[in-house]
């Protein structure tokens, strides 16, 4: 039956392991440049706000600053909380059009702003759409993918919010470079910068089809296996061969509907506990350290190095080139090394780094390049392992409620992890203590490596798996026998161990 109670129709369905068994090609690239831009805005935007060069026009302080952040956070929040519905129930490639549109009207329209509070509402609605992005676009990622590169193309694309946070640090060297533009029209300008990338990949968004995953369990099977058939084609046109699918893996569905918040419930607590205490303790843990650092590296710099704000922002570029090359680099061993044993190492790993430069900073021996080193290197795993934990959520979960479930998780990791900004700032104080931060830098690398510990007993063995053999459909009626049981046992991973 539906959620509703009306008994629907069932049907016999290849498409999943029709789409798992293709190789990669140039539609597969579209995927990732089309979907995965999103990340490299989400940087270019925070980094380009960081950067304040609104406050005077807008007559802005400190606290105001800081308010307009805030303002974009629960923007991020409410956005994925409703958009994640949404994707779950209309649809991938509806929502992530629609919620790209929001943002680029959000940050354009900011960068308009007359008065303060202008400036909240319509970062509040760019936020919206980031957020309902993070939803959205993960899910029709992972659906879409071939399961053999779903690990490392899931991390990369996340991991790009790097390279936009990068663009955005250099961006912002012309755009509030007063002796080039007049003060307040070069920050409106680079407002501008996310809108104008993203009318461009709205472009390239309409030529990507709906999940066929998704119209496989919403009564749409015809287009769904249309779909499949014309991404096969174009597949074929490129030269490329592929075997025939084996029917043993045909699945039994039916449309399920709308998945009311009591079912939600049951599968994230009941049927899948250890899943949802594992994606938990990722985003909080991942989300806590990545703010305390990003919100106040410039502030350490400048604060116990006596590092020039100008300075500051070189060095980011630095530190935001070292997080995008652990997630390009290391993604390939999630499929190949397993998801478990490279979440326990890069959440651990990244915590002991930490850890080291903690002891380092509080004998007085690092000067601000080679703490910025050691940022670099703890990031360089931190980054791989912060991008796996949206891959984790989006993959461990049914299909029909993969969306909600991300915007869920995602929402806690970022509620909790707007606490370590303040905290950290306050550790930080006027900079002639290093005592306080340096028990904040024990801290950060514990949360770390909790998630690692976490991650590494409780995880999931995805790697190279059908997404339907780890998590059964809530629509499923029949399927093949190597679906992941419901969290049992010490670990709650796939049958066959990871890899």
């Amino acid at each position: 039956m539906s959620s509703s109670g009306v008994q629907m129709k069932e049907v016999r369905s290849l498409v999943p392991a029709r789409m798992d068994r293709l190789p990669w090609a140039r539609f597969h690239w579209m995927i990732v440049v089309g979907l995965g831009f999103s990340w490299i805005l989400d940087g270019l935007e925070v980094q380009i706000v960081a950067a304040n060069g609104y406050a005077e026009t807008l007559g802005m302080g400190s606290f105001e600053v800081g308010l307009a952040g805030t303002f974009y956070l629960l923007g991020q929040v409410t956005g994925a909380l409703v958009f994640g519905r949404l994707a779950d129930r209309l649809g991938r490639k509806r929502l992530f059009i629609l919620s790209l549109l929001v943002y680029l009207a959000g940050s354009a329209i900011a960068g308009l702003a007359f008065a303060p509070w202008f400036f909240y509402i319509w970062r509040f609605v760019a936020g919206a759409g980031i957020g309902g992005e993070y939803a959205a676009i993960n899910s029709a990622i992972d659906e879409i993918i071939p399961s053999k590169y779903r690990g490392r193309v899931d991390i990369a694309i996340n991991g790009t919010y790097w390279g936009g946070a990068a663009l955005g640090a250099v961006a912002n060297i012309f755009f509030l470079n007063t002796d080039l533009l007049p003060q307040d029209l070069g920050w409106r300008l680079s407002f501008f910068l996310g809108p104008v990338l993203g009318i461009l990949i709205i472009w390239l968004r309409r030529h990507i089809p709906e999940s066929p995953r998704w119209q496989m369990t919403h009564g749409r099977e015809d287009e769904a296996e249309k779909n499949v058939s014309e991404i096969e084609e174009r597949i074929r046109k490129e030269g490329k061969t592929f075997d025939d699918v084996d029917e043993s893996k045909a699945i039994t569905v039916k449309e399920y509907g709308q998945v009311p918040f009591l079912v939600i419930a049951k599968v994230l607590f009941r049927r899948y506990p250890r899943r949802t205490l594992v994606g938990v303790t990722m985003m909080v843990t991942q989300s806590f350290l990545y703010n305390a650092i990003f919100f106040t590296y410039a502030l350490v710099l400048e604060n116990f190095y006596d590092t020039p704000p100008a300075s500051a922002g070189q060095y980011f570029i630095i530190f935001a080139i070292g997080n995008l090359a652990g997630a390009l680099i290391l993604g390939h061993f999630f499929d190949t090394w397993g998801r478990r044993r490279m979440l326990f190492g890069t959440y651990v790993l990244a915590g002991l780094i930490l850890l080291a430069s903690a002891f380092l900073f509080q004998a007085g021996v690092l000067n601000a390049a080679t703490h910025t080193a050691f940022w670099c290197a703890s990031f360089f795993f931190a980054s791989a392992g912060a991008s796996a934990a949206y891959l984790t959520v989006s993959e461990i979960f049914p299909l029909e409620l993969r969306s909600q479930v991300i915007s869920y998780v995602f929402s806690v990791g970022q509620l909790v992890g707007a606490i370590a900004p303040a905290l950290y700032g306050a550790l930080i104080g006027d900079g002639t203590d290093r005592t306080p931060l340096f028990w904040g830098y024990v801290l950060g690398s514990a949360i770390m490596m909790v998630g690692g510990v976490v991650s590494g007993v409780f995880g999931v063995s995805a790697a190279g798996k059908s997404l339907e053999d780890i998590a059964d459909p809530l629509s499923l009626v029949e399927g093949p026998k190597t679906a992941v049981t419901p969290d049992a046992g010490g670990t709650g991973s796939a049958k066959s161990g990871d890899r």
